[in-house]
């Protein structure tokens, strides 16, 4: 690959006007220069860097890109709309027919609300929390993410105790833990977050037991509380419904965002009946949360969830490379713990306590052509193909031979931060 000359000029540009350049956000400040911060397109299941190498992309924008990048049907349908109009001073009908589509696809669902990221959504389902019967008190698991907002952020600058006076914490997948903060909020819980399966940066994921999810509806019955499920990044990649309807659980209310437009800036908070008063009562607006052109590429996207069998390729083809690493790793006598659901993989290596073997493996795939992540979960379009996976292996297959031929030597890693968030 060519020398990152064009991304090493932006990122010094970057760095003189905005704070921190690129690396004002984490999951790029860990990275190795291996890693690009700059492109310039993207295309199916391929991106290109700002010096024009191509990289198969297994991170699809860290989640939004769930059909391919520039899929024709949402981008006719975006382009369609963007010719009347986009932000205007209220909605287009497209909202309306938007969540009637959520209502219609996904089981608990009553009514929906927009906005536009992630963290909007699961905010807006804490208030609706709140306001459902005037209580303070939200339960979240010990770790999880919910959001960059000052209640959930993992980094704590600029956040006050105050922020977050009213969080009471829980272990995740343990109803003793979980029924010991209702008993600690003392008839005070507004709501309960919950993750369809544990996926924090750095550490192995795992789904909750079928007991768990069950009980956890039961002690949210029990206290008149809502259960809020976040599938803001596994939405509609592990289901076409909420990913806990497999244990015959549905939440309260729900945030969906990332593939919501399939790259378009867009989320929503879905309700149940019973929470449409609170969500009713509540103030939530934003002056780019009724743009047309997202809400008609959603519709789009939605259909294609719909009406195609994007969901079974992406399992059949991350199923397909899962057990082609793990084929690999047995032969080159590498030990990897690949868990989590294969369409968003997370690929962790044994006995790596500073990451080297990982930080080595990804970045030679990078720099290959293909882009891995050392430490956070990965996510699987719709749009790669058999071929793809081929080509993947090969080279995940010449990281490992790298990999073992260096390691006797393989230096240890320097990077301070990356040691802090490891607790090294």
């Amino acid at each position: 690959m060519k020398r990152n000359s064009k991304d090493s000029e932006l990122r010094e540009r970057a760095r003189q006007v905005i704070p921190k350049g690129m690396y004002g956000h984490e999951s790029v400040a860990l990275l190795s220069e291996d890693y690009p911060q700059f492109f310039s397109r993207a295309e199916g299941a391929y991106l290109w860097d700002c010096d024009d190498n191509r990289y198969v992309d297994y991170m699809c924008a860290f989640g939004p890109n769930l059909l391919g990048y520039r899929h024709r049907g949402v981008e006719d349908a975006a382009r369609a709309q963007a010719a009347m109009g986009d932000t205007m001073t209220g909605p287009s009908e497209a909202m309306v027919v938007l969540a009637e589509d959520l209502v219609s696809m996904i089981g608990h669902a009553a009514w929906a609300m927009f906005c536009k990221n992630g963290s909007d959504a699961t905010s807006m389902a804490m208030v609706t929390a709140r306001a459902y019967r005037d209580r303070r008190k939200i339960l979240v698991a010990k770790g999880t993410y919910h959001g960059s907002a000052p209640w959930n952020t993992p980094n704590i600058k600029g956040i006050t105790a105050e922020d977050r006076a009213h969080i009471i914490y829980f272990n995740y997948n343990d109803l003793d833990s979980t029924a010991d903060a209702f008993r600690k909020a003392d008839g005070d819980v507004a709501g309960v977050f919950a993750t369809p399966f544990r996926h924090e940066t750095f550490n192995d994921q795992y789904a909750p037991s079928a007991e768990y999810a069950l009980g956890l509806r039961k002690l949210c019955d029990d206290a008149d509380a809502l259960l809020i499920l976040d599938e803001v990044r596994t939405g509609f990649r592990l289901s076409r419904d909420c990913s806990w309807s497999v244990h015959g659980v549905q939440p309260d209310l729900s945030a969906w965002g990332k593939v919501l437009a399939n790259g378009y800036p867009i989320s929503a908070l879905v309700g149940s009946e019973k929470a449409r008063s609170a969500a009713s009562s509540i103030y939530v607006t934003g002056s780019f949360w009724f743009s047309a052109v997202p809400m008609a590429a959603a519709i789009a996207t939605l259909r294609e969830i719909r009406t195609t069998d994007y969901l079974e390729r992406i399992i059949a083809n991350s199923t397909r490379l899962r057990a082609g690493i793990a084929a690999q790793a047995a032969a080159h006598d590498i030990p990897v713990r690949q868990t989590g659901p294969s369409q968003m993989p997370q690929i962790l290596f044994d006995d790596d306590p500073d990451m080297r073997k990982g930080y080595f493996w990804a970045g030679f795939a990078v720099r290959s052509g293909v882009y891995l992540h050392p430490y956070h979960n990965m996510f699987f379009n719709a749009a790669l193909t058999p071929d793809d996976i081929d080509n993947t292996l090969d080279i995940t297959d010449r990281a490992f031979a790298e990999l073992k031929r260096q390691l006797p030597s393989l230096p240890a890693q320097s990077n301070e931060l990356l040691l802090q968030r490891l607790g090294r």
